[in-house]
C-alpha cells in the first residue's frame, strides 16, 4: 500500500469542501493509494507522470513516485484553473 503525499494546497482545498464531497475524495484517494492501476484515470497530456481520477464533480490530479502516491492538486472537473495550476506546479 503506497503512502499518500498531499499537497499543501490540495489539502487547503479539501479543508473548505461540504463533508460528503471530502469523504468522496478520500475514498477515492484510499483506492488509489491501494491500487493505483486498477482506479479508472487518463494521463494528462503533456504534463508526464501526472494523471486524473475523478471523484464525483471533482478532479483528482496524481502521480506515483518511489512508493509515495503524490497528489498536487484537487479541483472541481468543469473548472480550467485546475489546468493554470498544473501549469505552476509543472515550472
Amino acid at each position: 500500500m503506497l503512502e499518500i503525499d498531499l499537497s499543501k494546497k490540495a489539502a487547503d482545498f479539501l479543508g473548505k469542501l461540504p463533508p460528503k464531497h471530502a469523504r468522496q475524495i478520500a475514498e477515492r484517494l484510499q483506492a488509489l493509494r491501494e491500487d493505483p492501476d486498477g482506479v479508472p484515470s487518463s494521463e494528462l497530456k503533456g504534463y508526464a507522470p501526472l494523471r486524473r481520477a475523478r471523484a464525483g464533480e471533482y478532479r483528482i490530479t496524481f502521480f506515483v513516485e518511489d512508493g509515495v502516491l503524490r497528489v498536487p492538486l484537487v479541483g472541481k472537473r468543469n473548472d480550467d484553473e485546475i489546468y493554470r495550476l498544473i501549469e505552476r506546479f509543472m515550472r
